[in-house]
């Protein structure tokens, strides 16, 4: 299930609130401006597919996001427990980083631990299939996808270049909890 818990910057381990619904996720993100949608999941995909068939499933909603937002591309990003480079993937957003574009992604299956970094607060948001986050441009952040993961996501970009972060240098990001697989409850 999906969840959003909130810290203080400087207290990883106290969460000051927090929600697995999904209308009250969305209210307390879009106070920071992320965007947060449930889409209906389709049976008609899973994992191992050809990214083709995963965003034809899709289309629908991803030619209304393109239409709003103008994005220039789209893809499929899939990582499974059995990918050899899983760990070299995993570490490359494990720091805090930002994008002067915003970070687009929806959960076909699996889960990944975005946390978001914004003014004193640490917005943790376990997404989960069917889950879509917007991060909007700017916003400091850190992905993980856990140490055996197990994710399919659309991606969707304004750059032709795709996924480019800017890292701050800060050490934040190790203080805080990562993703273990499925939430505790």
């Amino acid at each position: 299930m999906s969840r959003l818990r909130i810290f203080t910057d400087r207290d990883p381990v106290t969460a000051v609130s927090s929600t697995s619904d999904h209308a009250e996720i969305a209210r307390e993100l879009a106070a920071i401006g992320v965007a947060f949608e449930r889409w209906e999941t389709s049976d008609k995909v899973s994992g191992g597919d050809a990214p083709e068939k995963i965003l034809a499933a899709y289309r629908t909603d991803i030619d209304r996001l393109v239409a709003e937002h103008g994005f220039q591309s789209v893809d499929v990003a899939s990582v499974g427990p059995d990918n050899p480079k899983r760990a070299d993937i995993r570490k490359t957003f494990l720091e805090e980083h930002f994008h002067k574009e915003d970070e687009v992604r929806f959960f076909v299956a699996g889960s990944g631990l975005f946390t978001l970094h914004v003014d004193d607060r640490v917005y943790e948001v376990l997404c989960e299939q069917g889950d879509l986050i917007s991060v909007t441009d700017g916003t400091p952040h850190w992905f993980d996808m856990g140490a055996e993961p197990d994710f399919v996501a659309i991606r969707f970009f304004k750059q032709p270049d795709g996924w480019i972060g800017h890292f701050t240098g800060t050490d934040i990001a190790g203080r805080f909890p990562r993703h273990e697989g499925s939430p505790a409850k």
